[in-house]
């Protein structure tokens, strides 16, 4: 189901750069950004207009087996170093991402873009059934969200807080899907030893992880003497967790044997390969189109090649896990 980068990624923004191609999980991308998911949703025409600008990749909005509300506002706040949110993943449910995945898909294939559709769920077994009932749209690789910190397994934490959870859903989905798409397992930086997590989804069969999702923070209104947020507490993401986030990465690569998604307060071409020096494969890019915009993947991508020719890489696989040699 590999996403081929041929002729019609000459119609983006970015222009042809072969030496920012890569393949992640047998899938062929254009270069190695990709729109992390809850950014901008998964209004097909929004989500195409993010690969026209230049991303890689496209990742929609996470999916649950039935629609849910969120929490209530404020969800979002912007502060010094990034932002802070908790939306509560707000979902119109698995029927309706289905509908819209597949417009999408239609979509970015001309562009050469792939698509990754992300599901969460509260328990196991609705993991199974989300993921069997979303590759029915044809997304190129399929996220398994078992990170956000603010939405809880029955047992009160994320399942990527637990080796044993992490790898029961992982091998839930690898079997519901089929085979029919690569899996890719989200972690989370809220444990102690992300290593341990990522060991854990590998031997259950992931095909590769992302990481970092949000870490779970708080902004006080000094003048009303309460959070902020409504949900008090949100994840925060955004330039401030970049450093947490090459270390997640760094510490993976050592770990595991499975291509990486480094995500986490990207917004250059030098954040970028930093974040491929670690070990990554593909960068996930989120906060910084929230500020700048989807022009930001256009952005990046020069200065990313750019930054590749002055320090004499040929490619992107070839600076992948130099920080280790």
């Amino acid at each position: 189901m590999g996403c081929s980068g041929g002729s019609g990624w000459q119609g983006a923004k970015v222009g042809n750069k072969p030496r920012l191609g890569v393949q992640l999980c047998g899938v062929d991308l254009p270069n190695p950004l990709i729109l992390a998911s809850g950014i901008l949703g998964t209004e097909a025409e929004l989500l195409a207009r993010v690969a026209q600008s230049g991303a890689g990749a496209v990742t929609a909005k996470s999916c649950s087996l039935e629609p849910r509300a969120g929490h209530s506002n404020p969800t979002v706040l912007a502060w010094e170093h990034g932002l802070i949110n908790a939306v509560g993943l707000a979902n119109p449910g698995v029927e309706a991402e289905v509908e819209e995945l597949a417009r999408t898909r239609a979509l970015l294939e001309p562009l050469g873009v792939a698509l990754i559709a992300s599901v969460f769920a509260d328990t196991v077994e609705n993991f199974a059934r989300v993921a069997g009932r979303v590759v029915d749209a044809g997304p190129d690789l399929l996220e398994v969200n078992i990170s956000c910190p603010n939405v809880h397994h029955e047992f009160g934490t994320p399942f990527a807080a637990d080796a044993a959870a992490a790898a029961e859903v992982t091998a839930a989905v690898r079997e519901a899907v089929a085979g029919q798409v690569p899996v890719l397992v989200k972690l989370s930086p809220n444990v102690s030893d992300i290593a341990e997590i990522a060991r854990a989804v590998e031997t259950a069969g992931a095909d590769g992880v992302t990481a970092i999702n949000t870490l779970t923070g708080m902004v006080i209104d000094v003048h009303a003497r309460r959070p902020i947020l409504a949900n008090r507490t949100g994840g925060l993401s955004g330039p401030a967790i970049r450093p947490l986030a090459v270390r997640c990465v760094y510490d993976i690569y050592r770990a595991v044997d499975l291509p990486i998604v480094g995500t986490g307060g990207v917004s250059s071409g030098r954040d970028a390969l930093e974040m491929v020096l670690a070990g990554a494969t593909a960068v996930g890019i989120g906060s910084a189109v929230y500020g700048e915009g989807p022009e930001v993947f256009g952005q990046i991508a020069d200065q990313m090649d750019e930054l590749l020719e002055e320090l004499g890489y040929a490619s992107v696989e070839e600076a992948r896990g130099a920080a280790h040699r």
